[in-house]
């Protein structure tokens, strides 16, 4: 029994509101993504020839699904309750994996597939990418999901324009022999 006049929250009517900070982690992980197909496509080609980069463009779709699939189901699932959303973590983690064992056995016979540029690409491709975005992630309850971008200071001025500094005081018309100019005399030492 809790004590008199603590707040405990019941998991099952608390519910995420907002946008999802997992669908917008998972499509910046799409976006990177995109970076990783011609490094994916030479090492494959080169290897592997056609059939290896097939193969390896099969994988990074995989991957690229796998995450957004799994973000969508955070997504969704939040807004019903939160341990509903613990409970899809955990058992959308196995479909996703089951998922990913058909798409493999699918066309594990197929003339076109290589296993071993296949299966090398479906596991770099989901390190790569998450070790990747975690310099882009915020692990703070202030900004979850990506980190907000740096916006700059509109009261502050910006070392890329000379626009923003007053023209009374640019180091121009503060050069000792400007003084004379605006009736001044000039500073004695």
């Amino acid at each position: 029994m809790p004590r008199i006049g603590a707040f405990v929250a019941d998991p099952n009517n608390v519910r995420i509101e907002g946008p999802s900070p997992a669908m917008a982690v998972a499509v910046d992980l799409a976006r990177k993504s995109i970076w990783l197909i011609p490094v994916v496509v030479i090492i494959s080609a080169a290897f592997w020839g056609i059939d290896g980069v097939l193969s390896s463009l099969y994988a990074l779709a995989i991957v690229v699904v796998n995450f957004l699939l799994s973000a969508y189901i955070l997504a969704v699932t939040g807004r019903i309750s939160a341990a509903v959303m613990a409970g899809a973590a955990l058992f959308g983690f196995l479909l996703r994996l089951g998922l990913i064992l058909i798409a493999v056995l699918l066309v594990r016979n197929t003339t076109w597939i290589e296993l071993l540029p296949f299966g090398i690409t479906l596991i770099s491709t989901h390190l790569a990418l998450l070790f990747w975005e975690m310099r882009y992630v915020s692990a703070t309850l202030a900004f979850p999901g990506l980190k907000p971008q740096a916006t700059p200071n509109p009261y502050l001025p910006s070392s890329e324009s000379s626009d923003s500094v007053p023209s009374h005081l640019s180091p121009s018309a503060l050069a000792p022999d400007s003084y004379d100019n605006r009736g001044l005399s000039a500073p004695k030492g």
